[in-house]
C-alpha cells in the first residue's frame, strides 16, 4: 500500500488543522493505521493510532483531549484532526500502516514505529506563537 500524507500547514497556536492520508493499492480496511510525528533534533514519536474498524483508537499524552483520530475505509483515507494546536505540536507528521492480520498484539504495540510496515511521506505543521 501506499500512502500520502496532507494537510500540513502554519497555524497560530490554538488554532486547528485536520491532517489526511490517502492510501492506495491495497485493500484500506485491512491495514491499522497509526500517526507520528518528528521535530528537529527529536526522535520520531508516536501520536495516535486506530484499528482497521475504528473501533479502538489511542493517543500520546501530549495529544490527548486535542487531537482526534478517524478513518473511511470507503474513501480509503484517514485523518488526524488537531485542535487547540500549541508551538511544541511543530513536526513533520508522518501516517503509517501495518496488515491487521500481522499486527502482533496491536492492542500493545501500537506506539512502536517498528510495528508499522507502510509509510507516508511526512507532511509539515508549524504552529507559532
Amino acid at each position: 500500500v501506499q500512502l500520502q500524507a496532507s494537510g500540513g500547514g502554519l497555524v497560530q497556536a490554538g488554532g486547528s488543522l485536520r491532517l489526511s492520508c490517502a492510501a492506495s493499492g491495497g485493500t484500506f480496511s485491512s491495514y491499522n493505521m497509526g500517526w507520528f510525528r518528528q521535530a528537529p533534533g527529536k526522535e520520531r514519536e508516536f501520536v495516535a493510532a486506530i484499528r482497521w474498524s475504528g473501533d479502538s483508537t489511542y493517543f500520546a499524552d501530549s495529544v490527548k483531549g486535542r487531537f482526534t483520530i478517524a478513518r473511511d475505509n470507503a474513501k480509503s483515507t484517514g485523518y488526524l484532526q488537531m485542535n487547540s494546536l500549541k508551538p511544541e505540536d511543530t513536526a513533520v507528521y508522518y501516517c503509517a500502516a501495518v496488515v491487521r492480520k500481522f499486527a502482533q498484539s496491536y492492542s500493545t504495540n501500537y506506539y512502536r514505529s517498528g510495528s508499522y510496515d507502510y509509510w507516508g511521506q511526512g507532511t509539515q505543521v508549524t504552529v507559532y506563537s
